[in-house]
């Protein structure tokens, strides 16, 4: 089976927002760690989220779980066969 762009495209962009969701609360500092910040907030708020810094790792890192992954994909470690009969699943 052939992936098309679209697929391929779309299979990136869930794991590129998953490994997101990874990266997200790595060096952040809460305004309470810090040592202050504006009164009136939640003293958990980070001071500052380094959001491209992440963005980049993000997509480095995306890409090379991505790029493991087809490389799994067309070695024929990942296809439906084996993982339904790793699981167990009759297929």
């Amino acid at each position: 089976m052939v992936y098309s762009i679209s697929t391929a495209l779309a299979i990136y962009f869930v794991l590129w927002w998953l490994v997101l969701f990874v990266t997200l609360p790595f060096g952040v500092r809460s305004q309470h760690e810090d040592g202050g910040g504006p009164p009136g907030t939640d003293p958990g708020a980070p001071v500052a989220t380094q959001m491209g810094r992440k963005l980049i790792w993000t997509t480095v890192i995306a890409a090379v779980v991505y790029g493991i992954g087809m490389l799994a994909y067309r070695a024929g470690y990942l296809n439906i066969e084996r993982l339904s009969k790793l699981m167990g699943l009759p297929f």
